[in-house]
């Protein structure tokens, strides 16, 4: 897993561009510790980057309004957001700020790209002094630890949110079809879904033009079966568990018909749309992200979450070499740039926006999992967060690779590859096989750099 930031810059930008990083990334020294506890920040300006909230923009623009805000008043200093929409261009923000030693001060990154992060070398390994300026480790969910560093002597990560993936299920559509529980393998989840298929209702509203979503599913499906993407120096795209992975996600378009076709088209706000319309009988690879839009759609009340199917396609029980993974361990790190001049700032503010009544108020907006133990430990009386909790427990951790993002992207590829298939009402064995070759070699390259 060893990639040094040297291999990371020259797989990115060529010995010129390291030359250009390691002159950039000294930084000047932070000097705002006024040495009695509090940071002074006046007249100095934090950049931190955050992923967009396409289902929640308003409410995003108003959270990032009012925190700047508080951090003004509590350390005097300005925040500058930045925001990417992609996970294509989160690769890019981090590759970008690598190469050139400048950029955010703090960025809000996905679980799946700490590893990406950390194997650059370029974000502030976290020590007892770090800790401690961000109110110390034992603040934090220790699960949501699970992929803040390759191990626990070397950390970048500091947990902000946990999403752990379910699905939201409508009650009264499974009752209509005769379905008395949600399913739990994916060929069950299938045949739910063709069962409660009639009219201008879909058993199912997945987002096939999502930036993040298809990946998951295919990456949980192998997994289940058997298959870690990654093995060791080997990556496995190429594996007859992928491609059954995708021929069953295709598949429910395509074959069962039982996703709205408009679907080929849709990022995750649509498939959540279309469930709180009442359209749609199971919403998969969803989070309790979608409850403030639920709650006040014409699903209130009519809803639940369950598990994700853990038992892989084509199967009636799991294999013995299967993982039981309900979710990937999904969420947000926050992580520091070690050429960053306002580390204590940066610090300060990542202790503002983790600390309890923080976390409780950015779940109240936006229904994301804290980290925070305190503010956790009080959603757990809440019926109906209770199996996002279990997925959490159950959630498995992507490869810890400086080569997953780049795996990530080549799953995502073969989707955004296949959407003119998709539309057309069909995909040819041929064409998924030759995508699948394609991002294998693509892949293993990746892999290969990383070691």
């Amino acid at each position: 897993m060893e990639i040094t930031r040297k291999n990371f810059l020259i797989g990115v930008g060529g010995l010129g561009a390291l030359s250009l990083a390691l002159a950039a990334c000294g930084g000047s020294p932070d000097s705002s510790d006024t040495g009695d506890g509090k940071i002074e920040g006046a007249g100095k300006t934090l950049t931190v980057l955050f992923s967009t909230k396409p289902q929640y923009p308003e409410e995003q623009k108003a959270w990032f309004a009012k925190t700047a805000e508080d951090f003004k008043t509590l350390t005097g200093a300005t925040v500058q957001w930045e925001t990417f929409p992609t996970a294509n261009d989160e690769m890019t923000r981090i590759q970008t700020s690598v190469v050139s030693g400048t950029g955010p001060d703090v960025y809000g990154l996905g679980t799946t790209f700490t590893p990406t992060a950390f194997s650059t070398g370029a974000f502030v390994k976290l020590g007892d002094d770090e800790w401690k300026k961000v109110g110390g480790k034992d603040k934090f969910v220790p699960a949501t630890l699970g992929i803040s560093g390759p191990d626990e002597d070397n950390l970048i990560g500091i947990p902000f949110v946990s999403r752990p993936f379910v699905m939201a299920y409508n009650t009264e559509l499974l009752a209509k079809a005769g379905i008395d529980k949600p399913a739990t393998t994916w060929d069950e989840f299938a045949e739910h879904g063709k069962k409660m298929t009639s009219g201008d209702e879909y058993g199912l509203a997945v987002a096939y033009k999502d930036n993040f979503d298809p990946w998951k599913f295919i990456w949980g499906m192998s997994i289940q079966a058997g298959n870690p993407i990654i093995d060791g120096k080997t990556v496995r795209l190429d594996d007859p568990t992928v491609t059954k992975a995708f021929e069953a996600y295709f598949g429910w378009i395509t074959k069962d018909k039982s996703v709205d076709p408009s679907a080929v088209g849709w990022g995750n706000a649509q498939a959540v749309a279309a469930f709180a319309a009442g359209k749609a009988g199971y919403l998969p690879m969803t989070s309790p992200l979608s409850i403030p839009t639920l709650d006040k759609s014409e699903v209130k009340g009519k809803y639940k979450y369950a598990l994700l199917p853990m038992v892989p396609p084509g199967e009636t029980t799991r294999p013995s070499n299967g993982v039981e993974a309900a979710s990937i361990l999904s969420g947000d790190n926050l992580v520091v740039a070690d050429y960053s001049p306002n580390k204590d700032l940066a610090f300060a503010f990542v202790k503002m926006i983790t600390d309890t009544e923080a976390q409780s108020n950015y779940y109240k907006i936006f229904g994301e999992v804290p980290t925070n133990v305190e503010a956790a430990k009080a959603l757990e009386s809440d019926p109906l967060v209770a199996p996002a909790l279990d997925a959490a427990a159950k959630s498995v951790a992507t490869p810890f690779s400086g080569a997953w993002g780049d795996v990530q992207l080549a799953l995502t590829n073969v989707a955004v590859q296949t959407i003119p298939d998709l539309s057309a009402g069909a995909v040819s064995a041929a064409s998924l096989a030759e995508r699948l070759k394609d991002s294998q070699s693509k892949a293993q390259a990746a892999l290969d750099r990383a070691k």
